[in-house]
């Protein structure tokens, strides 16, 4: 199956629907689909590849569509984060959602550096290494997903968001030394924002005899109506959790492991100094 056929047979639901109302609301203006694309700076073939599901409209074509033929309606605008979210990994779409809304995050991540926390450098070399192998445009697709999630440190109302990110994770080099660099760089800017908390669990916890971490990695989530959820992930599964006594297990546990890590101070010290080895 070509390309093209694929993305026409597993679009979306919003991606369907746009196409629907970008067809319709385009030929309501009279407008060919040349025509169109001249006016928004695509080529005729770009729209007929949005209208037909064969490619799915990009971030910026939304807003200059809704700009163009939106008729005011703010549909476009309104698809904007839905055609995003099916952007995403299918096992990760909820979580997404409940991310972008969340009140508190709190976070510990074992093996790589936590995505929200990503550049985009280190995000596509870890995407480009994983398995299935990627084409390069679904490889983009995804980077931009995973980038547009940093929006959460910018949002009103503030969300809190903890790390706590276990040692190995910052050790394990990803795409080169300067990517490494890089990405600890960002970790720390991030780290010194006010409503935002790093730490890193060290690896020598283990030898004073607790390690409560070992069972892997996990995400607390506050939501807007101050439901306490839990998240993990595992081999592209997931599973999120509402139970109220398994979700007060998990942050019982993840109380344990906060305090088995180094401080903030601690561990953003520690950062800094690897970035600064990442020569």
């Amino acid at each position: 199956m070509s390309k093209t056929a694929k993305n026409k047979a597993t679009a979306g639901g919003a991606t369907r629907l746009v196409s629907h109302l970008a067809r319709a609301l385009r030929e309501r203006a009279r407008l060919t689909q040349t025509e169109l694309g001249r006016r928004i700076g695509y080529t005729g073939s770009a729209i007929s590849a949005m209208e037909t599901c064969a490619q799915p409209p990009s971030d910026e074509m939304l807003v200059m569509l809704e700009q163009e033929i939106g008729c005011g309606l703010g549909v476009f605008e309104l698809a904007r984060e839905c055609v995003r979210l099916e952007k995403f990994p299918l096992h990760f779409q909820d979580f997404a959602v409940l991310e972008r809304q969340a009140l508190m995050l709190c976070m510990f991540e074992t093996h790589v550096i936590n995505g929200l926390f990503q550049t985009a450098a280190y995000a596509r070399a870890m995407i480009e290494g994983g398995f299935p192998v990627l084409s390069d445009e679904r490889v983009e697709e995804l980077v931009a997903g995973r980038m547009a999630r940093a929006a959460l440190f910018e949002r009103e109302p503030v969300a809190l968001i903890e790390l706590i990110l276990d040692e190995s994770a910052l050790h394990r080099a990803v795409g080169s030394r300067s990517i490494m660099r890089d990405q600890c760089r960002h970790l720390a800017e991030l780290a010194q924002r006010r409503n935002v908390t790093v730490q890193v669990l060290p690896l020598d916890c283990g030898l004073t005899g607790e390690h409560a971490g070992a069972r892997g990695g996990m995400t607390l989530i506050e939501t807007p109506k101050h439901d306490r959820l839990a998240y993990m992930e595992m081999q592209d599964e997931s599973l999120t959790i509402s139970d109220r006594t398994k979700v007060t297990l998990y942050s019982q546990r993840y109380a344990r492991i906060r305090a088995q890590a180094l401080g903030p101070r601690e561990s953003l010290g520690l950062i800094e100094r690897l970035a600064g080895e990442q020569q």
